[in-house]
């Protein structure tokens, strides 16, 4: 058996720039290196195994964040997508979270990684490992000139959209009771955008994307098809989930999935409400399992931009989800998968490296 922290897990998505941006950068070494309240810091990554994971650049769009979340608590709710943002303003918050994560980098609390080699070495090492990512495209122009010069810098992760459209294509509204069908699929500008990921080694993630542009990408991308954060819509009829032929199709590509720790994709009821057992989760990765199979399943927590389960409200907990993982049934091989391997693979396999 192994320990409360080991195997440590590498995660699909958080919001931990976003967190210390809108912090106003003044305190990036207090915030982070030395605790804050962020759900991922330093200290609660040591104390609970978080080995690292996709760190998302993110454009924030204008709008209430209370009233966002207490209508979600509703019986069925169909939020606004938020207004498109334009190239001009969304590139200097890139570049100002961009900057957060390379400062990170220089205090030593993390290392920017570019292959999966530099990823091993960091999870073998105890260090975090950070992969740079960008939610949501408004930042790319239509020629695609910033995407050549972002991966220079480090991007190897890429969500065409948020929930609101750009010039590449449409998101989810945050809609439940919701198929992810929604609206239209790729402009010709996306087509563009999947090719040249494809050609430099850029992850391109699904996750927000819409039913209509999922398939899209399915049909002219040559990598795996990877969701850095969605769950089953089977078990939570939610716009923001996948469905089991989205998962087939996922499985078939040798993708993968990362577990949402967000309750309102995790509980049946489609609410933003956080007092959801560990075990609503299991029931999620169980069905990840049988449809897609134990090496295209792993974990996308949202951490720091989600309201998650009440046990889990920091990454310090996370040897509570590996106890119930294990108490579940889940041996040290598939542990391993979940917790990192996965990730691995797929990253092998989309950047080559």
């Amino acid at each position: 058996m192994g320990s409360s922290t080991h195997p440590p897990i590498f995660d699909g998505h958080n919001d931990v720039l976003l967190k210390l941006f809108r912090a106003g950068r003044t305190s990036v070494e207090d915030s982070f290196v030395n605790g804050g309240d962020s759900a991922i810091t330093l200290p609660s990554a040591k104390a609970g195994g978080f080995g690292g994971g996709f760190f998302a650049v993110f454009i924030p769009s204008p709008m209430d964040l209370d009233d966002k979340f207490e209508e979600m608590t509703k019986d069925a709710y169909d939020l606004p997508v938020p207004d498109p943002i334009a190239w001009e303003d969304a590139f200097p918050v890139v570049m100002s979270q961009a900057a957060i994560l390379f400062e990170l980098e220089e205090q030593g609390a993390l290392t920017v990684c570019r292959t999966t080699a530099e990823l091993r070495k960091c999870l073998s090492a105890g260090k975090i490992a950070a992969v740079f990512h960008i939610e949501g495209a408004e930042a790319i122009d239509p020629d695609l000139d910033t995407l050549d010069v972002l991966y220079q810098a480090g991007l190897r992760s890429l969500g065409p959209v948020w929930s609101r459209p750009t010039i590449f294509g449409h998101g989810v509204p945050f809609r439940y009771p919701s198929t992810p069908d929604t609206g239209p699929g790729l402009t010709d500008h996306g087509l563009r955008l999947v090719t040249r990921c494809n050609d430099l080694g850029i992850m391109v993630d699904l996750s927000h994307l819409n039913e209509a542009g999922f398939w899209d990408v399915a049909r002219h991308s040559s990598k795996p098809l990877v969701a850095t954060h969605s769950n089953a819509h089977a078990i939570c009829p939610h716009s923001r989930n996948l469905t089991d032929k989205q998962l087939a199709a996922i499985a078939e590509s040798g993708g993968m999935v990362g577990l949402n720790f967000a309750v309102a994709f995790l509980r049946a009821d489609g609410k933003m409400l956080p007092d959801v057992p560990i075990e609503q989760m299991i029931r999620h990765l169980d069905h990840l399992i049988e449809t897609m199979g134990e090496d295209c399943v792993g974990f996308g927590s949202d951490y720091d931009g989600a309201v998650v389960p009440e046990p889990l409200t920091s990454c310090a907990g996370l040897p509570k989800l590996r106890a119930t993982m294990r108490q579940h049934g889940y041996d040290d091989a598939l542990m391993t998968k979940l917790c990192q391997g996965n990730w691995l693979r797929v990253l092998e396999n989309t950047w080559g490296a």
